[in-house]
């Protein structure tokens, strides 16, 4: 269904849509045109205000849920408001101040996104997510530690210490008759020659050094360093960070009365990959997205709304994207600028 705009309401049916639309994002509910006409203060009869309630239905805007209750927007009517009579609302100190502090957190990077994505939940309501590129580590040390007595034709643990202190690891496959030796000689090499770089940076090196023929290193050892430098890599750069935090927070007294959409949600939630897939198609552009119920096939069943932001680095790529995933009631005009301006912090913690 095409979706009118804004102008072609008249003032009586934007009072009265209006109305409708914020009784639904406080209460959940659909509203009767006489308690409409008894708390709006529009100074229409209930009459007047079904007749334009009636309107609104045949337009697409509003819905009744059953025969006789009243009326509540529809996803193309949340679409229209949104887009056409929404006034955002600036988040509180309180309120920034509560993002902000998770800048100051010493650790890890990941654990100060997922203080603040957190912190975001807890504000808006909503589940906080957000999406980051694996940032790459800047080497200290590189080992690779035999998981089999004599390691032929077994496989390694490839164990890389980042600058920070953090330590990741990786399993590979090693090929049949590499004795113990050549893991030493591989790791000590790569320690030696490649701290203070990026995997980046250090497998660009160490490709120039083999090619040269620089590198006193006997073929064994040469075919482990490029096999853990390549495994290092790919796994950065296929592999982004997605978090999500606060999934408690959908399920609030009227989400417990609908179970099965409930349900739908977790299983949409279980989803990363196409939770992140989502994310990426947000990520074009600098504006912030919305998706709502069904225009996003992730939460159609589970008629859940989408708020996300792209935030950009110092180099003025992107980064990341940050959101929320909410009921289609939510407060958007609150959570919309709260999402921006958590994707402002974020961009400051990434610089």
């Amino acid at each position: 269904m095409r979706l009118p705009p804004i102008t072609e309401l008249n003032d009586r049916a934007r009072d009265v849509f209006r109305v409708v639309v914020q009784s639904y994002l406080d209460t959940g509910a659909p509203i009767g045109s006489r308690t409409i006409a008894h708390l709006s203060g529009l100074n229409l009869s209930p009459a007047s205000i079904r007749n334009v309630m009636q309107d609104l239905e045949e337009l697409g805007l509003l819905a009744a849920p059953h025969t006789s209750a009243g009326r509540m927007p529809t996803e193309i009517g949340l679409r229209l408001f949104v887009d056409g009579m929404m006034q955002a609302l600036e988040p509180s100190l309180e309120e920034r101040a509560a993002i902000e502090r998770q800048l100051v957190q010493t650790g890890p990077v990941e654990e100060a996104i997922a203080a603040t994505t957190a912190a975001l939940s807890g504000l808006s309501a909503c589940a906080g997510m957000v999406m980051v590129a694996k940032r790459e580590l800047v080497l200290r040390q590189m080992s690779f530690v035999p998981l089999s007595a004599d390691a032929a034709g077994g496989r390694a643990l490839a164990v890389l210490v980042g600058e920070d202190g953090s330590i990741e690891n990786r399993v590979i496959d090693l090929p049949p008759g590499l004795p113990v030796s050549a893991l030493i000689e591989a790791g000590n090499y790569m320690s030696a020659m490649l701290g203070g770089l990026t995997l980046f940076e250090a497998r660009a090196k160490i490709e120039r050094e083999l090619l040269a023929e620089r590198a006193e290193l006997d073929g064994a050892a040469r075919a482990l360093i490029e096999r853990g430098l390549a495994i290092w890599s790919e796994d950065g750069e296929r592999r982004p960070v997605l978090i999500v935090r606060g999934q408690a927070r959908l399920i609030d007294d009227a989400a417990a009365a609908d179970l099965e959409r409930v349900r739908f949600l977790l299983d949409d939630l279980e989803g990363k990959q196409d939770i992140a897939r989502l994310l990426d198609n947000a990520s074009a552009g600098d504006a912030t997205r919305i998706f709502i119920g069904a225009e996003t096939k992730l939460f159609s069943l589970s008629g859940s709304s989408v708020i996300a932001k792209p935030f950009r680095g110092l180099d003025g790529r992107v980064v990341g994207v940050v959101g929320v995933i909410g009921p289609t009631r939510l407060n958007y005009a609150r959570v919309v600028p709260m999402v921006d301006y958590t994707a402002a912090t974020l961009a400051r913690l990434m610089a």
